[in-house]
């Protein structure tokens, strides 16, 4: 039985703060922290004294190398995206999710930790906390946090902003308590763990 649900928002890099929560099952929140480093991440997963008896939820992070100028260019709706002799994937740039923290996560897994996946905006659509603002905005940050408050009963959130990855972390949480009490249907597997919607 699950006793603690953790979500982890991993941001694509160091630069980035990455967001974890961690709730029981009567909603009550134990922690939300920001982290930055994978080490960072390691420490906090290592330093955990209920692993065993708890439901893991982490994000993919974007691979930021796809934003760059080729990624943009062939990507536009009049030029069909096309893998051949003509376009070469130097670097990597048609894979969508970073790889980053995947070995550590499946060395868990293997360990017999229950981790899945998850896609955030999916995930925000099924639970219906996606808003009409721009992502990652302050308004979708304060939509987010209004939304965590009175739909998913968080009344321990404070009323002055929070960041946004720990926010995010929370709906990681909420998706790791919800296959705790149902049947998990992944979409699709990234680097051999399930990935979920919600």
């Amino acid at each position: 039985m699950d006793y603690y649900f953790i979500g982890l928002m991993l941001a694509s890099g160091a630069n980035a703060e990455s967001g974890v929560a961690v709730v029981d099952k009567n909603n009550q929140i134990i922690l939300l922290d920001k982290l930055f480093t994978i080490q960072d991440v390691q420490y906090f997963f290592d330093n955990f004294s209920s692993l065993k008896n708890a439901r893991i939820c982490i994000s993919l992070p974007w691979e930021n190398s796809m934003l760059n100028g080729k990624w943009r260019l062939f990507s536009k709706l009049y030029q069909p995206l096309g893998l051949g002799a003509n376009f070469h994937n130097t670097d990597n740039w048609t894979q969508r999710y970073s790889n980053r923290g995947s070995d550590y996560f499946t060395s868990l897994v293997e360990q017999g930790i229950k981790i899945n996946r998850f896609e955030l905006y999916l995930t925000r659509q099924a639970l219906g906390l996606e808003s009409c603002f721009k992502e990652r905005s302050p308004a979708d940050c304060k939509a987010l946090q209004s939304a965590l408050k009175i739909k998913y009963g968080f009344h321990s959130l404070l009323s002055n902003m929070m960041p946004m990855a720990q926010l995010e972390a929370l709906v990681g949480a909420i998706l790791a308590k919800k296959l705790s009490e149902e049947a998990e249907k992944p979409i699709f597997e990234f680097n051999g763990i399930p990935v979920v919607r919600g």
